[in-house]
């Protein structure tokens, strides 16, 4: 089964991505948190991208606040689906909008499935992962299946 990176762009995003990994957990999905910041670690950021396919991974998550680069930036540099979660902030813009804003107004040809702000999107960016990995692995559509069953509850 291929594998699902959650990178977000600081330690501090953690408490909200932890949704993610505890959802792709539930489905079996093998995943990896890891912190890279698309201004202050652009190479990191960079290599994990060129190489995230050739590296066993099938979607690509990645949470940011305030200017909300990193998922675009993963975009830029990766054939895979990636999936935005933006974040709220200390510092930033209430609720979290410019991150938001960040995210969905991505350039023609250079998409990022952007999804709520914070922990929901955390948690549908693993189930939406879920679907997209489940196209080609009959395994986990049951288990998405057996996840609608219970209600979209785990």
């Amino acid at each position: 089964m291929k594998k699902v990176m959650i990178i977000m762009g600081s330690e501090s995003d953690e408490s909200i991505m932890k949704d993610s990994a505890k959802w792709l957990d539930w489905f079996g999905i093998p995943n990896e948190m890891i912190v890279a910041s698309a201004h202050r670690n652009p190479d990191k950021v960079r290599d994990l991208m060129v190489n995230a396919q050739s590296n066993g991974y099938g979607v690509v998550i990645a949470a940011a606040g305030m200017a909300a680069a990193l998922p675009g930036v993963c975009a830029a540099y990766t054939p895979l689906p990636v999936l935005g979660v933006p974040l709220t902030s200390e510092i930033g813009m209430p609720g979290g909008i410019d991150a938001l804003y960040s995210i969905v107004q991505m350039p023609p040809g250079l998409p990022v499935g952007t999804l709520a702000i914070g922990k929901g999107g955390a948690r549908n960016a693993a189930v939406l992962a879920a679907r997209i990995l489940a196209l080609a692995d009959n395994t986990l559509a049951a288990k998405l299946k057996e996840f609608q069953d219970k209600g979209y509850k785990i």
